[in-house]
């Protein structure tokens, strides 16, 4: 309903108080123009012409009364009627005007206080941050158009609300994956300090090169505090799986072994499903953890069994006890054998996630003189 045709309701309903208010003026005026109850003048002369020609006096006296009687019974016969019509006039009016004043009372409720009540109700949703409850709207109403307005204002504020959410998970999945990343360069750099410290020739350089060290692993303490703040805030970490061939599985390993330490293998010719970039990760978490906590040379065995490509990841330290192993994947965990070695136990809780992520799996076990950290990857068309 147009806002023009509300109006011209609005009129109607006021045309017809308007009506109502004239008949019972109308009414009123006629009940009113009714003259009173005259005296008969002529009975009058006729009965005192009556009682002259009476024989005696006492029977003048009683003819005059007698009429005076049926005239004043007359006069008041008719005054009661006159205000018994006033009466039905007076309450005829006070009927119409409630009947009229109950229809616009409920017309009111309906059309104007209950609408009302709906914009404060959907206020306090609003204002409570509770986007997704619509505001109930009737056209039919005045403020139809007034409340879609309010519903649309709603709708613009809960699309903004979540790109906003996406806007700031992006940027925290953005944060949490290059700081991630940084760790292995930063890993490799550090390396490569205590290469060159082994063999610098002078104390001056020993001095630079641990300087260098300690500044080093002042950075590698701030990105990985960014990093366990964004992982606290991010529910999930975006992970795009896909087709891709085993060869770049091979060489992703080979990146992360950045201290070369893996002995020679191979891995089998198939397609995978996997995420390049979280498959990355994952072997830089276990090899780096393997550089850590064992300090050791890894062995790389791999090998298809019915849909899955596995590839264990071997060093041979001491392992962890077998209590702590359903352990190692909890996010912040970290085993007896780690006390003095830095670390937040994120790196076997991320790389988990990220191979179920794949439609793959991860898992560890302990094995004689050493530990193994196993990764399925799921074979493609499988």
């Amino acid at each position: 309903m147009s806002l023009a045709e509300q109006g011209e309701i609005m009129k109607k309903a006021l045309f017809i108080i308007g009506i109502i208010a004239i008949v019972g003026f109308i009414l009123v005026y006629f009940a009113f123009r009714v003259d009173a109850p005259a005296i008969d003048s002529v009975g009058i002369h006729f009965a005192i012409q009556a009682s002259m020609d009476s024989a005696s006096p006492q029977e003048a006296a009683m003819i005059q009364a007698a009429f005076l009687a049926e005239m004043f019974e007359d006069i008041d016969a008719e005054r009661r009627s006159r205000d018994h019509r006033l009466r039905l006039y007076i309450y005829l009016i006070i009927c119409m005007f409630v009947a009229a004043s109950i229809v616009l009372f409920i017309y009111y409720q309906r059309r104007i206080l209950a609408p009302f009540r709906k914009l404060e109700k959907f206020a306090h949703h609003i204002a409570a941050g509770n986007l997704d409850i619509p505001l109930e709207m009737d056209k039919g109403n005045l403020f139809g158009a007034f409340t879609e307005s309010f519903d649309i204002m709603r709708e613009e504020l809960r699309s903004a609300k979540e790109n906003e959410i996406k806007a700031s998970k992006s940027k925290k999945e953005l944060i949490a994956s290059l700081v991630h990343d940084i760790n292995t360069p930063v890993a490799s750099i550090s390396s490569g300090i205590d290469v060159l410290r082994l063999k610098a020739s002078n104390e001056g350089e020993i001095k630079i090169l641990d300087s260098a060290s300690k500044k080093l692993e002042q950075i590698n303490a701030l990105i990985t505090d960014l990093f366990h703040s964004t992982l606290e805030e991010l529910q999930e970490l975006k992970i795009a799986p896909k087709e891709v061939q085993s060869a770049d599985v091979y060489k992703i390993i080979k990146q992360a072994d950045y201290s070369e330490r893996c002995r020679t293998f191979s891995v089998p010719d198939c397609l995978v499903i996997a995420d390049l970039m979280r498959l990355q990760q994952v072997f830089d978490n276990i090899i780096k953890n393997s550089y850590k906590y064992a300090d050791t040379a890894v062995d790389i065995n791999t090998f298809i069994e019915e849909e899955h490509l596995f590839i264990e990841v071997r060093d041979f330290g001491s392992g962890v006890t077998e209590k702590e192993l359903p352990f190692l994947t909890g996010k912040f965990y970290r085993g007896t054998n780690t006390e003095n070695t830095d670390g937040y136990g994120l790196g076997l809780y991320l790389s988990k996630i990220f191979m179920e992520g794949m439609q793959g799996g991860l898992y560890c076990e302990n094995c004689y003189k050493g530990f193994i950290v196993v990764i399925m990857l799921k074979l493609a068309g499988e």
